[in-house]
Formats: C-alpha cells, structure tokens, sequence
C-alpha cells in the first residue's frame, strides 16, 4: 500500500494550522508536500514482503565455491538503518548487525541490508524491529542460528525532556544456536571489535 501523499501533505497543513503556525507563510507554503515526499519515503516498508530479498539462496555444497563450506556464522556488520518510532513518529537511527549460522544454503549479502531497510521503513519500536528481522531470515532460509544487534539512537529521547544526547538503545534477537548466551559471546564480542 502507497503512502497517500495527498492526504498527508492536506493532514500536515491542518497540523501547522493546530500548533498556530500559518501555512501560507512563506517559509511553511511547501512543507506539506516535503513532508509527504519524505513519509513516503519513511513508510515505504508498509505492506512490502521483507522475505522477498531471501528468496534467491547459493547452495553452499553445489553453488559457485564449493570448496568453501563456512563452518562457522556469517556476519555483517554496521548495517546503517534510520526508523520512525511509532509512539512520536520520531526517528531513530543507527547499526545493525546481523549474524546466522548456514545450513546448506546461504544468500547474497546484499540481501540482509534489504531486509532491515523493508522493516525499518514501517512505524516501529526498536525491540520489534530486531525480532521481526531475526524471525524473517530464520523462517527464510536454511540457518541453524540467528543473532541480530541494533544500537540506535532516538529523538524521542535525545531531544525531548530529559535530552539525553549521548545515549543509545541496544537490543538483540536470537534465534536457534544463538538463542544460548554462551553461543553468541564471541558474535557479540566481534561485534564490538573495533577496526584498524
């Protein structure tokens, strides 16, 4: 389902007209449609099918580089996502890092950052979020383990009241393997690992 950026941009003018604004001024006369333009970037995610980038996996035993079986978890880093929280349709923004353990099939690394950017591109909370993209791959393709690490930072906390400006949200969703604590240590470890 497409943003109605029709709707939005009327729903923002009457919003400015709310807070006592006038949105005839001329500093205000185009926000209603920036800020249609930009929900429906944001919200882009809403309806999409986020399994879909899974869909096309390599067999690790026949496909390109047979001689290369992993015999340990596939991880990628630093995976830059930006959200809306849905309790003050503020953004949020941050890392993801994503690990899983193969089984006989394994996907394009590409596909794991289309993954978060589908589910990050729908109101959210950052709990949700990382639970949604752990059971989207586990339920996808053939892994025994998944491990997904969000650290972001929010407006709704970094500009509001209290003004925390430093601080940052860290969550993790596991799944298989990587649902025991002590099997995760060393992805958590490398995780934080930082780069020369």
């Amino acid at each position: 389902m497409a943003v109605d950026r029709e709707r939005v941009s009327a729903l923002v003018r009457e919003l400015l007209v709310a807070i006592g604004e006038d949105p005839d001024r001329p500093g205000l006369r185009l926000t209603p449609q920036r800020v249609s333009e930009t929900y429906a970037e944001f919200f882009s995610g809403v309806g999409e099918d986020a399994a879909a980038p899974l869909a096309h996996t390599i067999s690790v035993a026949t496909g390109p580089a047979p001689d290369t079986l992993p015999s340990g978890a596939v991880m990628l880093r630093d995976i830059r996502f930006r959200s809306v929280c849905e309790h003050h349709l503020l953004p949020f923004s941050g890392h993801a890092h994503i690990a899983y353990l193969p089984g006989e099939q394994v996907v394009g690394l590409g596909a794991l950052p289309k993954v978060v950017d589908i589910l990050a591109s729908r109101p959210q909370v950052q709990e949700r979020l990382g639970e949604q993209i752990a059971d989207t791959i586990s339920s996808s393709i053939d892994c025994r383990g998944v491990l997904v690490v969000l650290d972001a930072t929010h407006q709704c906390v970094t500009m509001r009241s209290g003004r925390q400006s430093e601080s940052s949200t860290v969550t993790i969703a596991a799944r298989g393997a990587f649902a025991d604590a002590v099997a995760r240590a060393e992805l958590i470890a490398l995780i934080g690992r930082n780069r020369e």
